[in-house]
């Protein structure tokens, strides 16, 4: 670890894009704890102290305790990831999207901004419903709002519309000008920011002997295997060995040569768990704030530990992780890019055969990577449920270490790829040691050295 540190500390680019995400983090987490004007904090901290385990300690979770102390940034990174959900659908069903995103990148920039547009428009009627709520709550020691009104609900969509949209843009700088994706890495931020007082509050347990010793070992055991899990299917591949053919350009035959295509059994990754969890979040959130019977129905209905909330969180996981994988992989493009490249996968024919036998490949894939993932997202929550006292598993197991585990390992396969990419250009990049050998023999036997 050491070593790796000291090798991005030596690569001046790379080490430049982590300090700025850190720095961006750094932002981020300062910005939870400036309130929104007008919220008696004291007040909603009492109420949400009595949702952890609820449907509000989740959404708290992933906003990294904005919502229990309602900061500006209350919303956070949900509604640019809602955008992106309904964007990528319409992009399916709309053949006019449908024909922008293949436009290149300047298709891929016009969808983006069309995100960013719906993005204010959902944190717009998000913020307004909080504020309307907020006016309506009340707990044994008074109301939470000081002054409610038409001025309370104004400054409320204001200030809150803005902290989402600049959070959007810490994202977007994140992912452009640092290391991995933004918005995965302040989902991260907000769910590392809760461990140390899930910690605490195990150890508080033990020391008030509403939890004993032993269910708080099997607890860390627990998370430790789902961790170990979590790394073990992420890092897992089905490798598709290819052919190259043999090639002559010019005067010169290339050899052909074996390689392998390699497939993910996640090819999702930890999108599908945050596509469901916000898709579920958004109605039950409503639900619970507003006074209709309907919406009161189903919020009492979807909160985590329901059956009926981790059934549909699991089908909700499942068709992500084969939406997003039909989205991000094309067996189709795939296809083409072997036959210009002169590759084949061995006893399959080019063509419409390996269209058929990636498409099969990958859907056996996926199922079994669907399936781990509404496993490892529900069951935490299922075990939690039989054991008094362990609501803290809502952010220890499932969906938390998931998105924690998974976002780390992309990061550092990034880090990784941009360390190889070094030791590559100084071996025989324009700079390295075997360039400048090169160089050295050909001056020599022109007489220049």
């Amino acid at each position: 670890m050491a070593n790796i540190v000291s090798r991005i500390w030596e690569m001046k680019d790379l080490r430049n894009r982590v300090l700025f995400t850190l720095a961006m983090l750094g932002v981020y987490r300062l910005g939870i704890f400036v309130p929104v004007p007008g919220v008696d904090t004291d007040q909603l901290g009492k109420f949400f102290a009595e949702q952890s385990g609820t449907l509000f300690g989740l959404y708290d979770m992933f906003s990294g305790g904005a919502l229990s102390q309602f900061s500006v940034f209350v919303l956070g990174i949900m509604p640019y990831i809602t955008a992106s959900i309904i964007m990528q659908l319409m992009a399916r069903m709309v053949p006019a999207l449908e024909r922008i995103q293949k436009e290149g990148q300047q298709g891929q920039n016009r969808i983006t901004q069309y995100t960013r547009y719906l993005t204010i428009i959902i944190a717009v009627v998000q913020s307004y419903l909080m504020a309307v709520s907020l006016e309506q709550m009340r707990v044994q020691s008074g109301a939470v709002v000081l002054h409610p009104g038409f001025s309370f609900q104004l400054m409320t969509v204001l200030t809150v519309t803005a902290g989402s949209c600049f959070i959007m843009w810490l994202g977007e700088q994140m992912t452009e000008r640092g290391v991995g994706n933004g918005a995965s890495i302040i989902i991260t931020a907000g769910i590392i920011a809760s461990f140390p007082s899930d910690v605490m509050q195990v150890f508080t347990l033990v020391g008030l002997g509403e939890l004993n010793l032993l269910q708080a070992v099997l607890l860390f055991v627990f998370l430790f295997a789902v961790v170990m899990a979590i790394v073990f299917v992420e890092r897992g591949q089905r490798r598709v060995p290819l052919q190259y053919a043999k090639r002559v350009l010019g005067r010169r035959v290339y050899e052909g040569q074996t390689t392998y295509l390699p497939l993910k059994v996640n090819t999702a990754g930890v999108i599908p768990p945050i596509f469901a969890s916000s898709l579920l979040m958004l109605p039950s959130t409503v639900g619970a704030f507003a006074d209709i019977p309907i919406l009161d129905w189903l919020s009492g209905q979807f909160y985590p530990g329901s059956w009926l909330y981790n059934v549909v969180f699991a089908g909700l996981v499942i068709f992500f992780a084969f939406f997003y994988t039909a989205i991000t992989f094309s067996p189709v493009d795939v296809a083409e890019n072997l036959k210009k490249q002169a590759a084949f996968i061995p006893r399959v024919r080019p063509g419409s055969e390996t269209i058929d036998y990636l498409d099969w490949l990958l859907a056996r894939l996926t199922t079994g990577g669907a399936v781990y993932l509404a496993v490892v997202c529900v069951m935490p929550s299922i075990l939690a449920n039989s054991i008094q006292n362990l609501n803290i598993f809502f952010n220890f197991g499932g969906t938390g270490v998931l998105i924690l585990v998974g976002v780390s390992l992309d990061t550092v396969a990034q880090i990784e790829a941009k360390l190889a990419e070094r030791r590559y250009d100084a071996n025989v990049g324009p700079g390295g040691k075997s360039a400048r050998g090169r160089r050295r023999r050909l001056g020599s036997q022109a007489g220049l050295f």
